[in-house]
Order: C-alpha cells, then sequence, then structure tokens
C-alpha cells in the first residue's frame, strides 16, 4: 500500500525511538504531569510538586517580615484589604503562641491558623511535663516535624502557609526561625515571606540588626512593608506590628498604638522623601 512505503512515525508502530521517550518523559516530569497528584510521589528529577505548590500559595500571599535585633524580635505584616465592608483588625495574621513567643504568617491563613493550634499545644504540653517555657528552637523543630509529616502521605495535602516564630528569654536572648511548607526550620536574623519577599530581603540585609534596639527596628519593619506594597495591585492593606524582647520583659506584644503611629508616618514620610529624590534625578 501507499502507507506501507513511507517513513512511518515512531508512534505509528507503537515502538518509539529512545529519543522520543526521553522528550515525553523530561516534559512530563518539568510540568508535574502525572507525578503532582499525591504528595508521596518524587518526580524523575527528584520535586516533590504538591510542596512546590504550597510554596506557591506562599508567594501569592501577603508579606509578611521578621527582625532579630540585639534586645528582641519585631513582626510586620501587610495585611491586604480585599473589601472595605471588612471590619478593621480582623483577620489577623500575628498570633500569640506562648507568652514568650510570638508568630507572623503568610500564605493559607486556615493552615495557618491550624499551625498555630499545633504549636500552642506543644508549648502547653511542653510547661506541663517540664515546669518553664518552651525554647524556641525546640518548638520550630517539634511543629517543623508536625508539617513535614503532611508531605509524606497521599492522604493529605502540605500546609499552603510559612511562618515566622520569635522570642526572647534573659538566657538564651532572642531568637528567630522561619518554617515552610516542607518543613524545614531556620534561623535569621532577618527574614521575609510572601509574595515581595525578594525586595523586602533586600531592604532587610541594608540594615545592622546587630547594633539596633527593637524600638528602632519597628520603624525600619513600618518603613519596609510600606516600600515593597504594591499600590498598582494591592491598593489598601494594614499594617500589623508586634514585638518580644526586653522592652515587653520578655513578653509578645502587639506594638502600642502612639508607636505604631509613629512608625508608619515615619514609613511614609521616608518613602516620599525616595519619590522626590527619584523625580529630581
Amino acid at each position: 500500500t501507499v502507507l506501507s512505503n513511507r517513513k512511518q512515525p515512531y508512534w505509528w508502530s507503537g515502538k518509539p525511538s529512545e529519543r522520543a521517550v526521553d522528550i515525553i518523559w523530561s516534559g512530563m516530569s518539568s510540568i508535574g504531569t502525572g507525578y503532582d497528584l499525591s504528595a508521596s510521589t518524587f518526580s524523575p528529577d527528584g520535586r516533590v510538586f504538591q510542596v512546590e505548590y504550597a510554596m506557591k500559595a506562599v508567594e501569592n500571599s501577603s508579606t509578611a517580615i521578621g527582625i532579630r535585633c540585639k534586645d528582641g524580635v519585631v513582626f510586620g505584616v501587610e495585611k491586604l484589604v480585599l473589601s472595605k465592608l471588612y471590619e478593621q483588625g480582623s483577620n489577623k495574621r500575628i498570633f500569640n503562641i506562648d507568652r514568650h513567643v510570638g508568630m507572623a504568617v503568610a500564605g493559607l491563613l486556615a493552615d495557618a491558623r491550624s499551625l498555630t493550634d499545633i504549636a500552642r499545644e506543644e508549648a502547653s504540653n511542653f510547661r506541663s511535663n517540664y515546669g518553664y517555657d518552651i525554647p524556641l528552637r525546640h518548638l520550630a523543630d517539634r511543629v517543623a516535624m508536625y508539617v513535614h509529616a503532611y508531605t509524606l502521605y497521599s492522604a493529605v495535602r502540605p500546609f499552603g502557609s510559612s511562618f515566622i516564630m520569635g522570642s526572647y528569654d534573659k538566657d538564651d536572648g532572642a531568637q528567630m526561625y522561619m518554617i515552610d511548607p516542607s518543613g524545614v526550620a531556620h534561623g535569621y536574623w532577618g527574614c521575609a515571606i510572601g509574595k515581595a519577599k525578594e525586595a523586602a530581603k533586600t531592604e532587610i540585609e541594608k540594615l545592622q540588626m546587630k547594633d539596633l534596639t527593637c524600638r528602632e527596628v519597628v520603624k525600619e519593619v513600618a518603613k519596609i512593608i510600606y516600600i515593597v506594597h504594591d499600590e498598582v495591585k494591592d491598593k489598601s492593606f494594614e499594617l500589623e506590628l508586634s514585638w518580644v524582647g526586653e522592652i515587653t520583659k520578655g513578653r509578645h506584644e502587639l506594638v502600642p498604638k502612639d508607636i505604631k503611629e509613629e512608625a508608619e508616618k515615619y514609613a511614609k514620610e521616608s518613602l516620599e522623601e525616595d519619590e522626590s529624590d527619584e523625580d529630581n534625578m
């Protein structure tokens, strides 16, 4: 026949060439086809797509930063206001874990609340068993193991949130850890999570954190949040600020209203100065 005399493609005989198999295989593994149905499945190039998708959910969220200084830790969160009908102060993204531990979150808020309850339970159980406040490094390890467990089984999905935890005590001083959806916990001096994390990290790296106090860092945190906020895509937001350190006698608390207003004023003035300098250039 006419067809039998033609050079037939690799799929015609049912025996594809090795080159064709390699192309199909690499294409499937790079876009996640067939390998993103379960968190317990690795792709051929060693990726777990469900975890990567969870990290993407964090990157689509509002920005949260934490800065550790010589006498404490300061948290700042850009809480986007998606509707004018929202009640002011609702859906907070900064939580109390224990009297000496605070948490700032980015990503899916419902997942973050679930992890907040786990962290609170761990801190409470530790105090009940041992009679003193849980060290932050132990709390971070325990919550990180819980988060990691949700990347191992096909019956569950990874948590779509990252969070920063900070604490202060007289023995260990200020400490801060960040935990991501893969269950990895790292200690930081300065950290940012959310959609503008790269821009925020650039600004944090300019600071001499080891020489600053909490009172000074609060202004810098507010300034960074205002700098990285995208006014075109996200027009309205609320700034949340909290701290834990010597100034609060080791307790995690929201920044007082007068200090917060002063920090926001400083941030807006700094932003206007930067814009005027750019216009002059």
